[in-house]
């Protein structure tokens, strides 16, 4: 089994050491770099680099730059979605965005985990585990996704949370670590 099928499988793998991650790695980066330097108004350009980078882009979705991925091929948006600017996706595994999604400025999904074992750790090993955020869902600033989380569709994540586990439907979490706080509804 090669360390990309490891991964994908949600085994310990390095990555460093498989010629194809490696490969795939290098060019998320070189992709990332020219979506980040283009001009605001090459829009075009910009949507058309987005779908080269990632592995599925739905329609009317826009991810302000700067942007950065480690493959990029494993993270999926539904339509509309819309990504503020400095988000980070670590896509080791799925990162599977739904539809009507707002993300919020300077937000990371990080799909690894590393060993606690030092030993292991000097090893560069690493095991990943998908991140699902599904429909209508809004993500304030400063949020950060770790590993095997599911956001339930309808919920809002408060501005600097850490979700650490799944949020259920329909509700506002909250926190370090995030937890929920009410049922989502309009107050106006």
């Amino acid at each position: 089994m090669t360390e990309r099928e490891k991964a994908l499988s949600g085994q310990w793998h390095n990555p460093a050491a498989d010629p194809e991650l490696r490969r795939l790695l290098d060019e998320a980066q070189d992709l990332s770099y020219q979506y980040n330097r283009l001009h605001p108004a090459e829009t075009d350009v910009r949507d058309a680099l987005l779908r080269r980078l990632l592995g599925r882009v739905g329609r009317d979705c826009t991810i302000l730059p700067p942007f950065m991925v480690d493959y990029g091929c494993n993270i999926s948006l539904g339509d509309h979605v819309f990504i503020n600017k400095g988000c980070v996706m670590l896509d080791g595994a799925p990162i599977v965005f739904g539809n009507h999604i707002f993300v919020g400025p300077n937000c990371s999904f990080n799909t690894p985990i590393h060993p606690l074992n030092v030993e292991q750790r000097n090893q560069g090993l690493e095991r990943n585990e998908a991140i699902y955020i599904e429909d209508n869902v809004w993500i304030g600033a400063q949020v950060c996704i770790l590993p095997g989380v599911r956001i339930g569709a309808g919920s809002v994540i408060g501005a600097g949370s850490v979700v650490t586990r799944d949020v259920p439907s329909g509700v506002v979490a909250v926190g370090n670590p995030c937890r929920v706080l009410r049922k989502a509804e309009d107050r106006q």
